[in-house]
């Protein structure tokens, strides 16, 4: 069994990127005020601030600070694929690993994180998404 590692930083800054589980498809950009309303209604209960984010049709990036005291970031993914989620109509396939468990097939199951060492860091990764696009998307 592969073992995860978490970097937890209270107050930190991190880069993530979170994938749809089919990347043929392009629910992001197709519902993307319903991940508006995932990110707000999850922002209300766990602040968060959107540094930088680029929302494409199959995954999106993002920059996040979270508060001092606080590196629940896990808590705050989960929330907002879950309320994405029950946001859109049924229809994607799923696994039967996930029909047992009861899950959607949306999200792929994890995601990848980058702990922002420096501001150098913090640069590069918020330089990686688009001037074009950087932006809160109302996210």
């Amino acid at each position: 069994m592969t073992s995860y590692r978490r970097n937890f930083v209270a107050g930190g800054s991190f880069f993530f990127t979170v994938n749809l589980a089919d990347r043929r498809l392009s629910l992001l950009t197709e519902h993307v005020d319903e991940l508006r309303a995932a990110f707000r209604e999850t922002r209300q209960r766990h602040p968060f601030t959107t540094d930088a984010i680029v929302v494409l049709p199959d995954h999106l990036h993002v920059v996040w600070t979270l508060p001092e005291g606080d590196a629940n970031f896990a808590t705050r993914w989960r929330l907002i694929k879950s309320t994405f989620s029950r946001s859109i109509p049924a229809g994607e396939s799923i696994s039967n690993s996930r029909l047992i468990k009861g899950e959607r097939g949306i999200w792929q199951r994890r995601f990848w994180e980058h702990t922002i060492r420096d501001e150098d860091d913090f640069a590069r990764h918020v330089d990686y998404i688009p001037i074009s696009i950087r932006s809160n998307m109302g996210l």
